[in-house]
């Protein structure tokens, strides 16, 4: 267990901004953050961090909390391994106590997959480092391939010996489980054999963005045409394909910074760049590249540069993972090396100064790089130069931005020699062509929709939630604060009217709130603020420090997320760029104390509206004329509403 002293430490030294900054590119909003949804699929912004309150909301999904669960919910961590990735990044010293037997069994599944794939990391490092068949073979091959010491124990680098179940056998007498060893697809097991899947080949662990090992990747060193020269680790509960980028945690930070991302194609390139110096570098581990490599990008930068080999077949394969970028709404360039030449090769013969010199040079948009590619193949053919201009179209009519496409197509009919007017004819008959489909989409959507729209009335607003939810919102915000209030006391003037005389007294706002929701017996109705309210003014009472950070972390998750949501909803506006349209919102600058007393008084008028209905009510169900108790006390309370009103400035 990790001790609280650690876990307090954690608490007050993380900023929830520059945890979420790793793994989110955000922009700034006002006093907040905003970016794109890492939970969803999204070209909008609707995520939001608060550094001063230390929160973050998710508008698209409703999740949200401090930095701890975000970690929880990003990454999959469970609550103690949340705490140790922030004491490493903020270098704290971790005091914990021995896990049992008992703790290690309780682990769920995916954690334990998560556990036989780090003990597999450090094992294959220490096959490469400490023995003589490693250093021999495994060690002598990254060398060769010019990674030096450094390198190689940055990224983990290993050897798994060429024997059938070296690693099986080490694994087991560990007390690893062999349904977790073939889930993670380390072992093989078939009827009563087992053995090792990535035998004589040297390891390159494929992490996430945290920096937990998710799978492998190994490369046979030994000429055998029987035996693929690289071999992944198949899917699992942990690991998917699609959704992961070689090399995403060291580059993180440098793609933020540098505001562009550079995807190569092998394990090898994304290494040998970071060597040179350029860090800001991914791959896509040998397959496909997907929506949702890009997306992870995305959310880090708007700026991706493909680079590509001289090798002219292998660059036509690649167009279509062009035109997924541009789907994305990300801005493309493409790089190519001189024949011969790939991103490992050329920066391992070149300077830091050098490398960036000829990429920044030679980076080319990608409608020039395209059309120059496809254009050699179809000079001479006036029907593929056809081909050729509907394709680069095709692809323009991909970008979601119309000034973008606008230049693009004016880019276009410049390189191509043809009109722009029959370019957007072509445009407009693939943007129709689009439009038809979507819009039948949306009508079948929409059919079902009406169905259920057409079931559903429409929800009248709650005031007594709004309200309720807002005092929330105050003690979580400025419970302990000390303000001057002015009350009002209810007294007869010389004509013997009601009066209300104002007295001022100084005292906490979670006292005030307290005790005036108590002098009015007033109480919550909604369960969930009721049990809230209680927790928040148990913890004040009990202690004279009170840390927003702390108290969200200390609640169960559906709390945590409910109090995030209460907080952040006044930041919802933010997400959209008034600014950019000349509006500008109001900051919020009402004074605590007016916050905290036209919040009581709201809720009490509210609660004295419901009372007179009751006593409407009450009278129609007797079928009683006239009830002269009731409407005495309809009209004391409808005098006590009329003098709140006036303290809150209201109009009746």
């Amino acid at each position: 267990m990790i001790s609280q002293s650690t876990i307090d430490q954690v608490f007050d030294t993380s900023r929830v901004e520059e945890v979420i900054g790793d793994f989110v590119q955000l922009k700034k909003a006002g006093s907040n953050f905003k970016g794109l949804s890492p939970f969803s699929d999204e070209r909008s912004p609707s995520f939001m961090v608060s550094p001063v309150k230390q929160i973050w909301k998710d508008f698209s999904t409703g999740k949200g909390g401090t930095a701890v669960s975000f970690l929880m919910e990003h990454e999959h961590f469970t609550y103690p391994e949340a705490i140790k990735y922030l004491a490493k990044k903020y270098n704290i010293e971790i005091e914990e106590t021995v896990q049992s037997d008992e703790q290690k069994e309780a682990a769920n599944e995916r954690e334990s997959l998560y556990l036989v794939s780090e003990f597999a990391s450090t094992y294959f490092q220490k096959i490469l480092h400490k023995t003589d068949q490693g250093k021999s073979i495994g060690l002598s091959y990254f060398k060769e391939r010019g990674f030096t010491e450094d390198t190689i124990k940055k990224f983990d680098l290993g050897y798994s010996l060429d024997e059938w179940q070296a690693f099986t056998d080490e694994a087991l007498k560990q007390g690893y489980n062999i349904d977790y060893l073939e889930k993670t697809g380390l072992t093989i097991v078939k009827e009563s054999k087992r053995f090792d899947r990535f035998k004589g080949r040297v390891m390159f662990p494929i992490k996430s963005m945290s920096g937990r090992v998710l799978g492998f990747g190994g490369r046979i060193l030994i000429t055998d045409k029987k035996a693929a020269k690289y071999v992944n680790s198949p899917e699992s509960d942990i690991y998917y394909k699609s959704k992961v980028l070689y090399g995403i945690y060291h580059a993180k930070q440098s793609i933020a910074k540098e505001d562009n991302c550079y995807l190569v194609e092998g394990y090898t390139d994304v290494i040998q760049f970071h060597q040179t110096g350029i860090k800001n570098v991914v791959s896509s581990s040998g397959t496909a590249l997907t929506s949702e490599q890009i997306r992870l990008i995305n959310r880090l930068t708007k700026n991706i540069t493909v680079l590509f080999d001289g090798d002219a077949a292998g660059m036509r394969a690649s167009l279509r993972g062009i035109d997924l970028i541009l789907e994305q709404g990300m801005n493309v360039k493409v790089c190519t090396f001189p024949e011969g030449e790939d991103p490992d090769s050329f920066s391992k013969k070149h300077t830091l100064d050098e490398l960036a010199l000829y990429l920044n040079e030679n980076a080319k948009d990608f409608i020039q790089f395209k059309a120059s590619v496809l254009f050699e193949d179809s000079k001479n053919d006036p029907i593929k130069k056809a081909e050729t201009v509907r394709d680069i179209v095709n692809s323009i009519s991909k970008i979601p931005d119309r000034i973008k496409k606008e230049i693009y197509i004016q880019e276009c009919a410049r390189i191509m020699d043809i009109s722009e007017e029959v370019l957007f004819s072509t445009l407009a008959q693939i943007n129709k062509k689009e439009f038809q489909e979507e819009n039948k989409k949306y009508k079948n959507e929409q059919k079902a929709f009406d169905v259920i729209k057409h079931q559903q009335p429409v929800k009248k607003v709650d005031v007594q939630y709004v309200l309720e939810r807002k005092i929330i919102e105050v003690l979580l915000l400025y419970g302990n604060k000390t303000e001057d209030f002015e009350d009002l006391v209810l007294k007869e003037n010389d004509k013997g009217d009601l009066i209300l005389e104002p007295v001022i007294h100084q005292a906490k706002v979670f006292e005030k709130v307290f005790l005036d929701l108590q002098d009015d017996e007033m109480e919550f109705s909604n369960e969930q603020f009721k049990t809230l309210y209680y927790t928040i003014i148990d913890t004040l009472n009990q202690s004279t420090e009170f840390n927003l950070k702390s108290f969200i972390n200390s609640v169960d998750s559906e709390t945590s997320s409910q109090i995030t949501t209460i907080l952040m909803e006044d930041e919802r506006y933010m997400l959209d760029d008034w600014n950019r349209m000349n509006i500008f919102p109001k900051e919020k600058n009402q004074n605590v104390a007016q916050l905290v007393s036209e919040t009581i008084l709201s809720l009490r008028c509210f609660l004295i509206d419901q009372k007179v209905k009751e006593f409407q009510q009450e009278t129609l169900q007797n079928k009683i004329d006239t009830n002269r108790n009731i409407l005495e006390e309809v009209k004391d309370y409808s005098s006590l509403k009329m003098l709140l009103s006036r303290k809150l400035n209201r109009v009746l």
